[in-house]
């Protein structure tokens, strides 16, 4: 009896958290992307209801085309952006975290304080303009990049600090003794064992940027600098607001981060468990 309980149990757990799922991600999804297929006049009504007229491609043409086909730049200027600062992240993150894994000194436990701070101290905007500024960076693509990295870099070497703790000094002395050198042990023998983390911190990096609406709209003034958040201004004004081409807008800059999250859940969760020891 107490087995069929348990069984039972767990059945209505699974079917508990699948609703609570289908509430919280499934149906906002289907609303957008019925708001995204509506004429003008339906979808300024708000409605969670089916079109009456369907218009997915006209509205999807127009987003496109708008601009002089903005969002196809903003697509460009986001990629390079996302690819840059995630490869950037990868390098700098593992070899940090090695260095601060294997090399104790009295100086780690200073850095660890500033790489939570790092994460703790919101970014103060001014100053940072005023950095950018002066390294002649600002309005640029390359300081762009820069933010995302000096942003994301604690997280970075925080995750791979305590991968790297996983895995066992006895690689890195037998390397050594081979006649290995330090930079040969790090690229040769300690980064190619960081793959599970290392998609991890790719996948979850590489959503965050792609996704972000305030550094942008900060640091990155300019139509030529446009990236794939800001080109929802393209369609709201005091005036006038298309909300079915803004809601497939949203449906179109959603969509590559969705897919990358189905694709790469179960490395995600691997990544971010198999570092949970003790370092």
């Amino acid at each position: 009896m107490s087995l069929r309980r348990d069984a039972a149990r767990r059945r209505l757990i699974g079917i508990l958290s699948l609703l609570v799922a289908t509430v919280i991600f499934i149906l906002p999804f289907l609303y957008i992307v019925l708001m995204a297929v509506k004429t003008p006049q339906e979808a300024a009504l708000f409605l969670f209801s089916w079109p009456a007229q369907w218009r997915a491609w006209q509205n999807l043409v127009e987003v496109v085309q708008t601009r002089n086909y903005m969002l196809l730049l903003a697509y460009f200027n986001s990629t390079v952006i996302t690819v840059g600062a995630v490869t950037l992240l990868v390098i700098f993150g593992a070899m940090v975290g090695y260095v601060l894994q294997r090399r104790r000194s009295r100086w780690n436990r200073v850095i660890y304080v500033f790489l939570l701070i790092g994460l703790m101290v919101p970014p103060a905007v001014v100053p940072t303009i005023w950095v950018l500024q002066n390294l002649g960076l600002f309005k640029t693509i390359h300081g762009m990049i820069l933010i995302q990295v000096a942003y994301g870099l604690s997280f970075a070497v925080l995750l791979y600090r305590s991968f790297i703790a996983s895995i066992p000094r006895s690689l890195d002395e037998a390397a050594i003794i081979d006649g290995a050198r330090p930079w040969q042990v790090f690229f040769r023998v300690i980064l190619p064992l960081l793959k599970p983390v290392t998609v991890t911190l790719i996948v979850v990096q590489a959503v965050a940027i792609f996704n972000d609406f305030t550094n942008p709209l900060y640091y990155l003034p300019g139509r030529e600098n446009v990236t794939v958040q800001i080109t929802l201004f393209n369609f709201q004004s005091q005036f006038q607001s298309q909300y079915n081409l803004l809601f497939m807008n949203i449906l179109l800059i959603t969509i590559p981060p969705l897919l990358v999250f189905v694709f790469f859940n179960r490395q995600i969760v691997a990544g971010m468990t198999a570092g949970g020891v003790k370092g």
